[in-house]
Formats: C-alpha cells, sequence, structure tokens
C-alpha cells in the first residue's frame, strides 16, 4: 500500500485500541492527532453521525494532506427518543463520569422491561483520501439498557448495554468478543474491505 499510515481524527484511547486491533491486518500504521502533530479544534456540528464523522475526517485531512479516518458513535435508546445519540460524549456534560451518566440512563427506564429496554451503538466511519475522495460505512450494535454497570472491559456506556441473545454485558466481552459484533468492530471491517478493494485495484 502506497499511503503507510492513517490519522485517525479522536483522542480517546479505548477506541483508538479497538481500532488498531481491527485494522492490524491491512499492514497500515494508525496514528492518532496527537500522535500525527495535529491540534484542531473541530466543530462538530452535524445532525446525523456521519456528518460528524465527515466533518473530522475532512478537517484533518485537509490540514495533514494524508489520509485521515474519523468515526462518530454512539448510544441510541429508544425509550428516551432517541438520546443521547449524537451528543453521547458530552451529554450531562462532557466531564461528566460515564458512571453518573450510566445510571441517569439506568433510572430514565425504571419500570421498563424486555423490549422497552432496547438500545443500540451506532458507528459511522468516513475516510478521506488523499486526492479528495470520500469513503464512509455505518453499522450498529443491538441490546439493551440493563440494569446496573456490570463488567470490567470496554469503555463509556459499555458496562450498561446488555445482550439478551449472551445475557452478557457488552463490558463482560474479550476485546475479541466485542470486536466481532460491535458497531465499531463492524463499520472498521466495511471500511477496511473498501480499502483493501480500491489498493487491489492499484489506486492507493
Amino acid at each position: 500500500m502506497k499511503t503507510e499510515r492513517v490519522i485517525f481524527a479522536t483522542g480517546n484511547p479505548g477506541k483508538v485500541k479497538e481500532i488498531r486491533e481491527i485494522l492490524r491486518d491491512l499492514d497500515i500504521d494508525v496514528v492518532t492527532m496527537k500522535e500525527a502533530g495535529y491540534d484542531i479544534d473541530i466543530d462538530e456540528n452535524g445532525s446525523t453521525f456521519l456528518e460528524n464523522a465527515l466533518i473530522k475526517a475532512r478537517a484533518v485531512a485537509a490540514a495533514s494532506g494524508e489520509m485521515t479516518m474519523a468515526d462518530d458513535s454512539g448510544l441510541v435508546v429508544d425509550a428516551m427518543n432517541g438520546e443521547p445519540g449524537i451528543y453521547s460524549a458530552r451529554w450531562m456534560g462532557r466531564d461528566t463520569s460515564y458512571h453518573i451518566k450510566n445510571q441517569a440512563i439506568i433510572d430514565r427506564l425504571e419500570g421498563l422491561e424486555g423490549d422497552e429496554r432496547s438500545a443500540r451503538f451506532v458507528c459511522a466511519i468516513a475516510c478521506v483520501l488523499p486526492d479528495g475522495r470520500e469513503l464512509t460505512s455505518e453499522k450498529t450494535f443491538e441490546g439493551w439498557i440493563g440494569w446496573k454497570e456490570t463488567g470490567e472491559n470496554g469503555f463509556g456506556y459499555d458496562p450498561i448495554f446488555y445482550l439478551p441473545d449472551l445475557k452478557k454485558y457488552s463490558a463482560e466481552l474479550t476485546p475479541e468478543e466485542k470486536n466481532a459484533r460491535s458497531h465499531r468492530g463492524k463499520a472498521l471491517r466495511d471500511m477496511e474491505a473498501q480499502l483493501r478493494a480500491l489498493r487491489a485495484r492499484g489506486e492507493i
């Protein structure tokens, strides 16, 4: 591959770890904005996950001239009219701990059972190539909101995301189990396939 690295527009260490694990077979270095030397204040003012992913990827690609990926992901809770949605990272305040956020969601769903607790993680990924071409992917990870924080793995809302078919919480899954099922795992594998197709044609 002519491109030896991709800048991923995130500073979230948990997310970067997942991305590197999922894309390891692509034989390309994944570096964060900070590692690449870019400190850009990006206004994520889109109205959808995909719009925000494109905003971030375009901004860093314009500054760096390099292949850039960005994702926008979050938790969508049906009983909360889709909240926290695209505001997942800054819902209740960006500095508010996820322990507090998670408990707030559990409290909002008090008295609901089964599919009334339906929720999903959504991940949209955008990739902007040096020549300006754009690739996109958006996938979901379906489950319920659980009844208490459970599990030590994952990050963010993982401890309250219950998978009824496994009878486990997302935060109880191993990294390999989570990547096989998760919204980000699905979207990244789709993106990897798109990049492999371009590479096979000699276009990157």
